[in-house]
């Protein structure tokens, strides 16, 4: 099974686009190298999720909220298009290093994808440090999952999709769900995901000084907070080691410049070497998880497209397969 790359910068780079990369080149990454990850990082960190509510939110959407078993989630969907969850549901994981952002943070792209497809998000706040470990935040993810299915929403109508620390959680839930005995969601999506706990690899990349946004040692030191045990992190902590054979088909999107694309890069060879379909497609000159943190990028808004087309792909071939 061939994995499909597709550089898909195809037209020149937006204004907004290159300004949106000079303001996070100077304007943000000093502010990740310079911040230590510790209590008060933490709570800094929190914060962002809290501002976020006070900006204006997207329109043309419903919002319901949820409290599942220690922590919510809210279920978006288009307005007017309100169908119920068993026709199609995303279960979207939220980025921010496992320490930060929320639903307030990620709605604008959640709303997206509501939009786009028609089809209901169910966007997940779940644990987060110092609440709980990496391991902690799967376990919440998981109860998601499970929350759909005890709901009667097949796992053919179910995609995952998550940026970054959420990417990790879309393969990570999807690897520990199937080895609890649960049936596989219908495709999996993942923004920029941070897919290998090990940084070995990203401190050799030329990425580790073109990434805008994102140090090698800054995943490093969230590794030992979040999975580190005696500080050592076990292999099994990263989807990118997981039993890659039963899950369903794949969409990534990377960044070109950022330091998580080889994470991407991996993965899809090692799905294509399990048999798993993956597509990747590599974006030029945009910032680590560009879709999500900036959706409004006209750049973003083509890979959103795809996003769309490949969940509606994923969940409407039930109804051909049921309708040959």
């Amino acid at each position: 099974m061939s994995v499909i790359e597709r550089h898909a910068q195809t037209v020149r780079r937006s204004s907004q686009s290159r300004l949106a990369y000079e303001a996070f080149r100077w304007g943000i990454k000093p502010v990740v190298m310079a911040a230590p990850i510790n209590g008060q990082s933490f709570r800094t960190a929190a914060m962002i999720e809290a501002v976020a509510g006070l900006r204006p939110q997207p329109t043309g959407i419903t919002r319901e909220r949820l409290q599942l078993n220690g922590f919510s989630a809210e279920v978006v969907r288009a307005l007017g298009r309100a169908r119920p969850l068993a026709d199609g549901t995303v279960l979207y994981f939220h980025g921010g290093g496992f320490m930060c952002c929320g639903l307030n943070t990620h709605r604008p792209i959640v709303s997206s994808i509501a939009k786009r497809t028609g089809m209901s998000v169910v966007s997940v706040a779940y644990r987060q440090l110092p609440r709980t470990d990496f391991a902690g935040s799967v376990q919440d993810c998981v109860t998601a999952y499970r929350w759909l299915l005890e709901r009667g929403v097949a796992p053919e109508k179910i995609v995952f999709a998550g940026d970054s620390a959420g990417g990790y959680l879309v393969f990570q839930t999807a690897l520990a769900a199937i080895a609890a005995g649960l049936p596989s969601p219908a495709g999996l999506v993942g923004l920029s995901a941070w897919l290998d706990l090990d940084c070995t690899t990203k401190f050799a990349h030329s990425n580790a000084r073109r990434d805008v946004i994102v140090t090698p040692a800054v995943l490093v030191e969230l590794g030992k907070y979040g999975a580190a045990v005696d500080g050592v992190i076990d292999s099994a902590s990263s989807p990118i080691n997981g039993a890659l054979a039963g899950l369903p088909p794949v969409l990534l999107i990377a960044a070109e410049g950022e330091v998580l694309r080889i994470d991407s890069e991996v993965m899809a060879a090692r799905l294509t070497e399990a048999g798993v379909p993956c597509e990747l497609q590599i974006w030029d000159g945009q910032v680590h998880a560009f879709v999500s943190v900036l959706p409004g990028l006209p750049e973003s808004r083509r890979a959103l497209a795809d996003v769309a087309r490949f969940i509606r792909a994923r969940i409407e071939q039930v109804v051909v397969a049921q309708s040959a």
